[in-house]
């Protein structure tokens, strides 16, 4: 039985870039919330899981890297693209497998450095399937293509957190590594390979060592960034804004699935909360780009990313009142007991915080894109793409070490100062007088946002 090619009609293409984007969300659901969650269950400290987790962003903020090797070196057998997406999703599925058996509480960096190098391929990947979609999907399907893809890697986000989570109970956690890796190979089998990818135009020949190009290439982009950063003032202070925490961030990282353990919700509950948060994140995502539209992009960013830390600051309030300080070892002798108040403010503060995280993320996104110069749209973009996780990253960092030291209630508050320090950025971000126009993918998370 021969599957069909996706790609050969405008509702398979549709199909396919969502499916492709679901793979991406997946193993990023699974190890930033999923594996997070048992590790803190297992004993492991908010430190230990911030560094963990803060690991899980960097392929994502350094994926530029990736594209001269995706440019220079493929098969046109395997299709330029297709090839790449079929190997990264194979290596996927085996660093997966690899994983399986080891013991991260006894051998966290081990463990670390192979979730790390799952990410690097999935990262690989999504540079792929970017410029897959680049290539097949014509102008007047980008639009939706988009929507697709932002549908397909919130979905895949929550299938492989909350949806592991929900199966821990009758499963155990162990068992969830085959279903994720089952999961991603279902969309190989019946997407991937079934594809058949245009071929492109001829590529120039490469003149001497291809190891010599990729390297031409890096450098060349480094140059183009450096380049379209210093072409405006509005580009040069987007910099800044993306290496910035875009308001507050600790209710959407590592310190939320800490705390969740630590109040004595179970897997169940946990994956709830994950996959309310990413309804309610991917809902208001659609409601926050209507409202840049209607009152405009930069007064609408200022107050949406201000109001993620009334939240943030009311649970730090509560845990204070609460006298819930520092973390507790979940086997600790006479272990407190959480109150009713202090759960039922963790859940509620969860969720209003993920209304307005979801309002902005997109505003944000397309603000970028307001100071990015067309002439190196690709080059500028995808920097500021990458910064963005960086400043994920290094967020997850400080929050777990923070914690252990001072305790939540300073750590929230903490991240809430930090937070609201991109907001000064923003009346010297005027859009250029030429905006870029937003390409297949360009509006996706390429990481789990905060």
């Amino acid at each position: 039985m021969r599957f069909p090619d996706l790609l050969a009609t405008r509702p398979g293409r549709m199909a396919a870039f969502f499916f492709l984007y679901m793979t991406e969300g997946i193993p990023l659901g699974f190890t930033a919330t999923a594996i997070a969650t048992q590790m803190r269950r297992q004993g492991l400290g908010p430190a230990e899981i911030g560094a963990f987790v803060a690991s899980l962003y960097l392929p994502w903020a350094f994926k530029w890297a990736t594209g001269p090797f995706v440019d220079v070196i493929a098969s046109d057998r395997l299709g330029r693209r297709r090839g790449w997406i079929l190997i990264m999703q194979l290596l996927m599925v085996a660093t997966l497998l690899i994983a399986f058996p080891v013991d991260y509480v006894k051998n966290l960096q081990f463990f670390t450095v192979l979730i790390f190098i799952h990410n690097l391929f999935a990262a690989t990947m999504d540079v792929a399937i970017d410029a897959l979609a680049v290539n097949v999907l014509p102008e007047a399907e980008r639009g939706a293509a988009n929507g697709f893809m932002f549908g397909g890697a919130y979905i895949g986000q929550a299938v492989g957190g909350a949806g592991v989570l929900f199966l821990v109970p009758h499963l155990g956690f162990p068992p969830t590594f085959f279903v994720v890796a089952a999961t991603i190979l279902l969309v190989t089998v019946f997407v991937v390979l079934p594809l058949r990818e245009p071929p492109g135009p001829p590529r120039p020949a490469v003149i001497g060592s291809k190891l010599v190009a990729i390297g031409t290439e890096i450098g060349q982009f480094a140059k183009d960034a450096f380049s379209a950063f210093i072409g405006s003032r509005g580009a040069f202070v987007g910099l800044l804004f993306a290496l910035l925490p875009g308001g507050a961030y600790a209710l959407g990282l590592a310190l939320q699935s800490n705390l969740a353990v630590e109040l004595g919700l179970n897997d169940t509950q946990v994956g709830f909360i994950n996959l309310w948060s990413t309804v309610i994140s991917a809902v208001f995502c659609v409601a926050g780009g209507w409202l840049s539209d209607r009152f405009g992009r930069r007064i609408t960013l200022a107050w949406t990313m201000a109001a993620t830390v009334l939240p943030t600051l009311y649970l730090a309030y509560v845990m204070h009142q609460q006298h819930w300080i520092m973390p507790v070892p979940l086997d600790a002798a006479n272990r407190a007991v959480p109150s009713a108040v202090l759960v039922g403010t963790f859940w509620a503060t969860v969720l209003i915080y993920n209304v307005f995280q979801g309002l902005y993320y997109g505003i944000r996104t397309a603000l970028f894109m307001d100071v990015t110069t067309p002439r190196v749209a690709a080059t500028q973009f995808t920097a500021y793409m990458a910064l963005m996780n960086l400043a994920i990253s290094f967020s997850a960092q400080w929050q777990g070490w923070a914690v252990e030291r001072f305790g939540y209630p300073k750590t929230l508050a903490a991240d809430c100062v930090i937070g609201l320090v991109c907001l000064a950025c923003l009346p010297f971000m005027g859009a250029v007088k030429k905006r870029m126009d937003a390409g297949p993918g360009a509006a996706i998370p390429e990481a789990i946002a905060p």
